[in-house]
């Protein structure tokens, strides 16, 4: 979750380089962030609770003129918010610091082992564990040695890298988050994100799990545990990633709906030889599995229920972080369509990696070149929504749909009707960013904001719009709120419906349409307020935000209006919606 990034070489403003390094993987993590440089052979740290969005570095700082440094993003996970938690973490000679991304799941017996060796410890977090215990290991060993051995006795995923000021030289080693090294002319870069180091370099090493790296005046790659030379594979990325501003917008949340329209046509416009690859694996699997976390999993889920309908095909589709107890049924003749923003998602790469030692074939939709899950798939598709830097997920997600979409079309030959859906919804997208359906949104979120709770219900296609509705309103807001099928409401959760309790109900003119009226009437008639999201007004509509009638596209965009709510509500609760608390956007721990 965390973003790391680290520089040595012949520029002696590697603090500087660093901190705007780090500013571009700051969606990784924003509890805290550090700074560890070079001065003389010291390391002089600067760490600051917030976010680092704006941040500069102490005069202090920049006056070491240090051509060797490391810095980190922090996803809190051991040890509250604080300065003494946030890294990096300095040893006791304070010439040795570490970041680090993961859970060292055996923190405490180690801890417990070095302070009874004398050790003294200033934070709550399991990393400054990893520190000391180099430290330990340096007392009759070498830096290189030391890094190995202290890695090795590290029980979870995880990602390391350490700076030694006396040697000037940082160690990386990996074991489940991602680590990418870039190389220039006479200096060295290391990141946890391709987009934090791809301005100064095109010349890439990918670190494996059970890797570990030596950069200094020249570059290492050693296997672990036992340390044996490998050779470098150094590849050649050439991709830009554009740049991404908010430019008139207040947030990048706002700035990345309106961006939908545009992703939606280049999708239609420009996708079908890819889709019809993509399907040609897809006719000859035996045994088809969407997998995905959070978002991800509910465009997976919207295309279960496409391919049934349309191609009258059986799709699975899985909880990510649940397939590795779904997967003994796989074979050699499986197909697993993995769906990740980031492309880094540690609950997708674990099943991942099961299902290639089972001989399954891998396809990766993601928005991430070169990422984790991209590498590791036998086809990709790129979504090329450009970057999505707020963490709750809009354009990705449809993005995803607008895939998914083409490729059921293109298993029944329908490539361009697929295509003229898409390019209406993308018309459809413009319409409901018209300024007079904006107010009439903003006027439903001023009147939800106060809400205790609300719910959302939808039926087939509608269902999996219905679960993303609400992940959006409370990953954003902190508005509890429940989506589930229409049908499952009088199994429980209508319970909980009283006197003003609102609930959002997805009614496309499908059909579900009748029955999932008639679940809006059950909530009515219970005292709930109900939003309808329609083509058509019903009498049991207390607010209607309209959607036009797009055929099988329609969840494609009938989750537009309901982003854009998310967003008022978290506005106008006084909230950032592009960093909301305790989320980060690549989450790379279990």
């Amino acid at each position: 979750m965390c973003g790391i990034f680290g520089y040595v070489g012949k520029n002696n403003n590697a603090a500087q380089i660093t901190l705007e390094g780090l500013k571009l993987l700051e969606y990784r993590g924003y509890d805290s962030w550090g700074i560890a440089v070079k001065s003389g052979k010291k390391l002089d740290v600067e760490k600051h609770v917030g976010k680092i969005g704006s941040a500069a570095l102490k005069s202090s700082i920049i006056n070491h003129k240090s051509s060797i440094a490391i810095g980190h993003t922090r996803w809190a996970t051991h040890g509250g918010v604080t300065v003494q938690n946030a890294h990096p973490h300095l040893d006791c000679t304070k010439t040795i610091a570490v970041v680090h991304n993961g859970i060292v799941e055996n923190f405490e017996e180690l801890k417990k082992d070095l302070i009874k060796k004398g050790h003294k410890f200033i934070s709550q977090t399991d990393t400054e564990v990893i520190v000391h215990l180099i430290e330990d290991f340096l007392k009759k060993e070498g830096f290189a040695s030391s890094v190995r051995d202290a890695f090795n006795l590290l029980k979870g995923l995880n990602a390391i890298v350490v700076v030694n000021a006396v040697s000037s030289e940082i160690i990386a080693a990996k074991n489940g988050s991602p680590l990418i090294v870039g190389i220039g002319k006479d200096e060295f870069y290391i990141a946890s994100d391709l987009i934090g180091i791809s301005d100064y370099t095109n010349k890439i090493v990918f670190l494996k799990d059970n890797e570990m790296i030596i950069l200094g005046k020249n570059i290492k790659l050693l296997s672990l545990p036992k340390g044996s030379r490998l050779k470098e594979k150094i590849e050649k990325i050439n991709f830009k990633f554009e740049k991404s501003s908010k430019g008139n917008f207040e947030h990048f949340m706002i700035k990345e709906i309106y961006d939908q329209p545009k992703i939606i046509r280049n999708i239609a416009r420009n996708y079908s030889d890819q889709v019809r690859k993509m399907s040609h694996l897809v006719e000859s699997a035996k045994g088809i599995f969407f997998i995905g976390a959070g978002t991800a999993y509910h465009a997976g889920l919207a295309g279960t229920y496409l391919f049934s309908k349309n191609a009258h095909m059986h799709v699975n589709t899985s909880v990510a972080s649940e397939f590795n107890y779904l997967e003994d049924f796989l074979t050699k003749e499986s197909l697993i369509i993995s769906l990740s923003q980031s492309g880094e998602t540690i609950d997708v790469i674990e099943p991942l990696n099961i299902a290639k030692k089972k001989g399954s074939k891998i396809i990766a939709v993601t928005n991430s070149i070169g990422s984790t899950i991209y590498r590791m798939a036998d086809f990709n598709i790129l979504l090329n929504a450009g970057p999505e830097k707020a963490v709750a997920s809009t354009k990705a997600y449809t993005a995803k749909l607008c895939v998914i979409l083409m490729l059921v079309f293109a298993l029944i030959k329908k490539e361009k009707e697929a295509e003229l859906l898409l390019n209406n919804a993308a018309k459809e997208a413009e319409r409901i960013l018209e300024d007079n359906n904006i107010k009439k949104i903003k006027e439903i979120a001023k009147t939800l904001k106060d809400s205790k709770n609300i719910y959302v219900i939808g039926r087939g296609l509608s269902y999996p719009s219905a679960l993303e509705a609400s992940l959006k309103i409370k990953e954003v807001s902190y508005i509890p709120t429940e989506g589930l099928a229409g049908g499952e409401l009088k199994h429980g959760t209508i319970a909980l419906i009283e006197k003003g309790t609102p609930c959002i109900v997805f009614a496309p003119k499908d059909e579900t349409f009748e029955s999932i009226i008639s679940n809006a009437t059950e909530i009515k008639s219970r005292g709930g307020v109900i939003i309808g999201v329609s083509s058509k007004k019903s009498d049991v509509f207390d607010h209607f935000i309209e959607i036009k009638g797009l055929a099988q596209a329609a969840f494609i965009t009938q989750i537009i209006p309901l982003q854009l709510l998310a967003y008022f509500l978290a506005v106008y609760g006084g909230l950032d919606p592009d960093k909301p608390r305790n989320l980060a956007k690549s989450v790379t721990v279990k």
